[in-house]
């Protein structure tokens, strides 16, 4: 029986019956593709091909193609894959977390969030690669594999290697979740099929036949992958934060690291969903699955995650001039007046009082608001990265180390790259994979009196 509430928004909208649903997102699959994806495509492979050219001139010459020195060893490097990796966070939060606290207005978002999720966590991969200089030879040293050159193992007490366990189990577990949830969406396009299409749609279905006993084996995994991916929400970017709050480093040498990255993940991650989502809805006319209220309830954790990171802003402030030391203090006056100061003020603006404009309504379920805070803020995050690493990198204990950081093409361009790899991937998935859960969105369908009367 189908009950709709007199208090909340039905969170499908237009009256949709269940065939309609299945229409209305297998035809993005089925049909050919719009000129506007072809557009937004050939866009996103050629920033590909224009970074991948920065990318080959670094790995020929090495990575002093790229703007370090002596004093700021990294910078836009591992700036660009904390940002990557807290740009995946909100996928795991959506289907893992959400889906074990019953929260229905997951169900038009989990798929397109999980699917960033992956694509964002190979683009964070690569630059830890890259930073090796030549990764042809030495990468597989990061993996505690045995050798023959004796007992020479990686050192477990360095949390670079802690980041290969959590990334790496971060995009395992986020790949098998995004993947069961396709098989049943892979089943009705491949019984709609023909052809090839059948034969390809068919094997990717592995050989689900919807029977109940099939349907209680997916919930039951489900739940399972919810469980063990719901802690790599809280370790994932605690993990990432101690390559910073373990060394001595002032400025990073702090214990409130852990829960700043964590919520500052989420934070951006979220932005990055409303920005991707918002576009799709737009070009592949989902207006009635994402609705203003999937983007309002985003937009309140957005709220509440800007919040927690604009406290945690304050506290390291507190905490430098608590601590009484000097070195510390330093480090966090000389991000708000030193050299970097745009930098430092860039990130307060877009992190801290831009989200708090989500209070108004008007603007909270403003679609074009939406979209351009969402860019704001993603703006934000990474200045914030840039931040934390290059600040209390250049101007050290030693005032006759001293050095400014300026990034060059070539790390740029394999920023770009990244990018380019990213949307290329996410369009690819859009086309070829249903990219909203057709078989979730039914088990919330609702409907309307007007669909009923017709």
């Amino acid at each position: 029986m189908q009950v709709t509430s007199s208090v909340r928004q039905p969170l499908v909208t237009g009256g949709k019956t269940y065939h309609d649903v299945t229409h209305d997102i297998a035809r993005q699959v089925e049909g050919k593709p719009s000129l506007s994806w072809f557009l937004a495509f050939l866009t996103a492979a050629g920033v590909l091909a224009l970074g991948f050219i920065a990318l080959a001139a670094t790995l020929w010459e090495g990575i002093g193609m790229w703007g370090l020195n002596k004093t700021v060893g990294w910078a836009w490097d591992i700036t660009n894959f904390v940002w990557w990796v807290g740009i995946g966070h909100a996928g795991t939060l959506i289907s893992a977390v959400l889906l074990l606290f019953r929260q229905k207005w997951r169900t038009s978002i989990n798929r397109a969030a999980e699917a960033m999720t992956i694509f964002a966590v190979i683009c964070a991969a690569m630059f830890p690669v890259i930073h090796m200089g030549r990764p042809w030879l030495g990468a597989y040293w990061a993996l505690p594999l045995p050798n023959t050159f004796g007992s020479l193992w990686v050192n477990f007490n360095s949390p670079l290697l802690w980041d290969v366990f959590a990334i790496s189990t971060y995009f395992s577990v986020s790949l098998v979740f995004w993947y069961i949830g396709l098989i049943p969406d892979f089943a009705t396009i491949r019984d709609r099929a023909t052809g090839l299409r059948k034969t390809i749609y068919g094997a990717l279905s592995f050989g689900w036949d919807g029977a109940a006993k099939t349907w209680m084996r997916y919930e039951s995994v489900s739940l399972i992958l919810a469980g063990l991916a719901t802690p790599l929400v809280l370790s994932v970017h605690t993990i990432v934060s101690f390559d910073f709050a373990t060394s001595v480093i002032p400025g990073w040498h702090t214990t409130i690291f852990p829960p700043y990255f964590v919520a500052g993940a989420i934070f951006s991650g979220f932005a990055m969903v409303l920005t991707l989502m918002i576009i799709t809805r737009k070009v592949f006319k989902l207006e009635d699955y994402i609705t203003i209220g999937h983007i309002e309830l985003m937009n309140i954790v957005i709220i509440i995650t800007g919040s927690i990171v604009g406290i945690a802003y304050i506290t390291e402030f507190f905490i430098a001039w608590y601590s009484g030391v000097e070195a510390e203090q330093y480090a966090f006056i000389n991000r708000a007046t030193g050299p970097y100061w745009w930098a430092y003020w860039s990130m307060m603006t877009c992190n801290v009082i831009s989200p708090q404009l989500f209070w108004f309504k008007k603007i909270r379920t403003s679609i074009v608001a939406t979209f351009l805070l969402s860019l704001v803020v993603n703006i934000g995050m990474w200045f914030e990265r840039f931040v934390i690493i290059v600040t209390s990198l250049h101007r050290d204990y030693l005032p006759s180390s001293w050095a400014m950081f300026y990034p060059t093409w070539a790390d740029v361009g394999v920023y770009l790259f990244t990018f380019g790899l990213f949307f290329t991937l996410f369009f690819l998935f859009a086309k070829f994979f249903p990219v909203i859960n057709m078989a979730e969105v039914k088990s919330v369908l609702k409907s309307s009196s007007e669909k009923v009367e017709k």
